[in-house]
């Protein structure tokens, strides 16, 4: 499947904005009288919202105070994508049974959204599949279809007549193309989205009935063909969404909110950007210096686990531009032959806190080559990455001084420090510090209450990525600025 150029794509299907499509939008988006529920499989799902909860846990308490906030959507961190696959379906069933049970309490119906990696990695179909059967079998709600719509704006995600693109530089590459279809857990080998369900499912649901939403359809604001789509699935069958803009998730959108209305249901496995349409979440500038100052003097904590190829990039471009930052690389070979583990995370601590205690800013990174012969299952390879992890967490679990900040890069890294090394439970999404990148103002139950933490996804960013961040959060204490 070729690339093909991003800049073509923008003018084969140019279309003026209209006012009124906004305006339609807005007018049924309000009509939509159901709370939103966003499942996340890693922290970073919340990169396109703002002044949203998220909870870090799914028991009833939790969830009934999702469903008591003003906000018509809240957000609930599974860390699926963390989990092994017998992990991830007994999280789900409890989930269900959950929201089924405050629904039915509180006399109020709700909107499920699995959000996962814009990549297309994560445990699918598995998730959307037990949060159905259950939901189906302890309450009266039943799924008509499921819509996939994996487009993420900010991280150049695009899905062109049914083919989900990455964006690099001026090209749109097919996603299975790129390294991220390699994920040694969820790897895949098809682009095209309907062939990607037919992979994923096995077969059970083939490529020629996936339902597509062209790009095309949405540009000529055809929004007939649209409904009939929606209106005529059933069987839990796929719909399968381009777009190439927000505005097309918009046209989109208004067409599902009337087949919503009228009485249709459907199953979301989508990807960060969708979840900001349908809950109505409006735009907002990215962060500034000063809105992210804190009064504290200590240095902030850079925390990398992500092992992607951008990831390292960002790492290399960081280290070239910052020396006036403490660097340090975290052992995983050692972490993994067990062999004095405590020794070695003590070593970390203390590190870290001789650095921020003297106001200079931190970075620990995990060893960028892993060593291939650990093994080549994909449930082993799963829990290598938990193991690293959680000796990651370890080391923010003994720390004893608060730094200025903290930054976590990847998936499982920033849920595991998130959760476990400073104890959320619940946090705020305050808005993005770079496109793409969320940053959460911790709960007053964590460690470190009111802390800003900032949750740095290992599929986004330039190579400069790292840089930016820490160029604007790291001179908020007006010490040890960064050097360029």
């Amino acid at each position: 499947m070729k690339s093909i150029n991003y800049q073509d794509v923008l003018n084969q299907y140019s279309k003026e904005s209209n006012d009124a499509i906004e305006q339609g939008f807005l007018d049924v988006q309000m009509q939509l009288n159901k709370k939103i529920i966003v499942l996340d499989d890693d922290p970073t799902g919340v990169q396109t919202v703002h002044d949203i909860n998220v909870y870090t846990n799914w028991d009833p308490k939790s969830i009934e105070q999702g469903f008591d906030e003003e906000n018509n959507m809240f957000y609930i961190l599974t860390n699926s994508r963390g989990c092994t696959e017998n992990e991830t379906i007994n999280l789900h069933q409890e989930i269900a049974q959950n929201i089924i049970a405050i629904s039915k309490k509180k006399k109020k119906e709700f909107i499920l959204i699995s959000r996962s990696d814009s990549t297309l990695r994560g445990h699918y179909p598995i998730e959307t599949e037990i949060l159905k059967k259950v939901i189906e079998t302890t309450s009266e709600t039943k799924y008509d279809g499921e819509i996939i719509i994996p487009f993420f704006a900010e991280g150049g995600r695009y899905t062109i007549d049914g083919v989900h693109y990455v964006k690099e530089k001026e090209w749109l590459i097919p996603v299975a193309e790129t390294e991220f279809s390699k994920d040694k857990t969820f790897g895949y080998e098809n682009s095209n989205l309907a062939a990607w369900v037919e992979e994923k499912t096995q077969g059970k649901y083939l490529s020629e009935s996936v339902k597509i939403i062209t790009l095309k359809m949405l540009r000529d604001r055809d929004y007939n063909s649209v409904l009939t789509i929606l209106n005529t699935t059933n069987g839990f069958d796929k719909i399968v969404v381009d777009a190439l803009t927000y505005e097309d998730v918009k046209v989109f959108t208004t067409c599902l909110i009337e087949s919503i209305n009228e009485g249709k249901n459907f199953m979301f496995r989508t990807a960060a950007s969708f979840a900001k349409i349908i809950g109505g979440v409006s735009d907002k500038d990215l962060l500034t210096q000063d809105e992210l100052f804190q009064n504290n003097n200590n240095g902030g904590i850079v925390i990398v686990g992500s092992h992607v190829k951008k990831t390292t990039e960002q790492i290399e471009f960081l280290r070239e531009k910052c020396n006036a930052l403490a660097y340090i690389e975290f052992d995983v070979h050692k972490i993994l032959s067990r062999t004095n583990i405590d020794q070695e995370i003590n070593k970390y601590v203390d590190y870290i806190e001789t650095h921020i205690e003297k106001g200079i800013t931190t970075v620990i990174y995990t060893t960028r080559k892993l060593k291939d012969t650990y093994t080549t299952d994909k449930e082993k390879m799963l829990m290598i990455s938990i193991k690293v992890s959680e000796a990651l967490t370890q080391v923010i679990s003994k720390l004893s001084i608060r730094p200025r900040f903290i930054v976590a890069k990847g998936g499982i890294t920033s849920s595991d420090i998130g959760t476990k090394g400073l104890v959320v439970h619940k946090a705020k999404v305050v808005g993005q510090i770079i496109k793409g990148v969320p940053v959460w103002k911790l709960g007053p139950e964590s460690k470190y209450p009111n802390l800003y933490y900032v949750i740095f996804p290992g599929n986004v960013g330039q190579k400069n990525g790292l840089f930016e961040v820490l160029d604007k959060i790291n001179k908020n204490g007006g010490k040890h600025e960064i050097k360029k």
